[in-house]
C-alpha cells in the first residue's frame, strides 16, 4: 500500500474582485516526490502556492498537509509544520548579511527566547554554534560561502534567488515549494540548484513542488507534472504523457511539444 500523499489540493478556489485565479483547482503531491506545477502566464500557479503556504486566504477548497488540515492557517504556522516556500520575486533582508538572513531562519535557535539562554548558556551556545555551522554547509552547497558576510543587498538576482532556497533548508522542512526557483540563475548555478535538489529527496525523502517554464528542465527532473490554465487543472500525469496531451498542447506547450 502506498504512503498518503504529503499534500492535498481539493477544489480551491481565489477571487480577486472578479477575476478567479484559482477556480476549483484539486491535485495531490505524493511524498518524496519532485513535481513540476505549469502553465501559461495567469494560469494561477502563483496564486495558488500563495493560497497553499498561507499568504492568502482562500475562497472556498480544502488544503491538507501531512494528512491535517492547513486550510487558512498563517504562513509561520505552516513553515512550522515542515512546508516552506521560495517566491518568484526573491524576498531578502539587503541590510542584513547572507549569514544572518540564513541564521534567522534557523529554528529553536536560542536568541528566541532571552530567559532560556541565560539560563542554559552552554546548550544556547552550542545550538547556536550548530546552526551557524549548516547555514555555512548551506551557503557552499550554493556557491555562496565567500559571501557569507556581505550584505545580502549585494547579491546578483540569480544569487539572492538561491540564497532565498538556503534559507528556506535551513528550517529543514519535508516539503519545499519553489516558485520559478531557476529564474535569473545562471546555468552553472542553475544545474547545481537541480543537482541538490535531487540529492535532498535521495538523502532525506524532501518533497518538492516547483513552477517552471524551462520544459527541458520540467521533463528531465520531475517525476509529475501538473498543468494549470485558466485557474484549473487540466492535466497531471508523468512528463512524457503531459508532452502528449492535446489539452496541454493546445493550452500551453506548443512547438515545445
Amino acid at each position: 500500500m502506498s504512503d498518503p500523499p504529503i499534500l492535498e489540493v481539493e477544489d480551491v478556489a481565489k477571487r480577486f474582485g472578479g477575476v478567479r485565479a484559482v477556480d476549483g483547482a484539486s491535485f495531490s503531491v505524493a511524498r518524496g516526490s519532485i513535481t513540476a506545477l505549469i502553465g501559461p502566464n495567469g494560469a494561477g500557479k502563483s496564486s495558488l502556492f500563495n493560497v497553499v503556504t498561507g499568504f492568502e486566504r482562500p475562497d472556498g477548497g480544502a488544503v491538507r498537509y501531512d494528512g491535517r488540515s492547513i486550510y487558512r492557517l498563517p504562513p509561520y504556522a505552516i513553515a512550522r509544520r515542515g512546508m516552506v516556500r521560495t517566491f518568484q520575486l526573491t524576498k531578502t533582508l539587503s541590510v542584513m548579511t547572507v549569514l544572518d538572513n540564513m541564521l534567522l531562519a534557523a529554528p529553536r535557535h536560542p536568541g528566541e527566547r532571552l530567559g532560556g539562554s541565560l539560563v542554559f548558556a552552554a546548550a544556547a551556545r552550542r545550538r547556536e554554534r550548530e546552526a551557524r555551522e549548516h547555514a555555512l554547509s548551506l551557503l557552499a552547497t550554493f556557491a555562496l560561502a565567500e559571501m557569507a558576510n556581505e550584505y545580502a543587498g549585494t547579491l546578483s538576482g540569480g544569487q539572492r534567488k538561491l540564497l532565498e532556497l538556503a534559507r528556506a533548508l535551513m528550517l529543514e522542512p519535508r516539503l519545499v515549494l519553489l516558485d520559478e526557483p531557476l529564474a535569473g540563475v545562471n546555468p552553472t548555478l542553475g544545474r547545481r540548484l537541480l543537482e541538490h535538489i535531487e540529492q535532498l529527496r535521495a538523502d532525506d525523502g524532501t518533497t518538492f513542488l516547483f513552477v517552471e517554464h524551462d520544459m527541458e528542465v520540467v521533463m528531465n527532473h520531475s517525476d509529475r507534472v501538473i498543468v494549470m490554465a485558466a485557474g484549473r487543472v487540466i492535466a497531471d500525469g508523468e512528463p512524457q504523457a503531459v508532452r502528449r496531451d492535446e489539452a496541454v498542447i493546445e493550452a500551453y506547450l506548443g512547438a515545445h511539444a
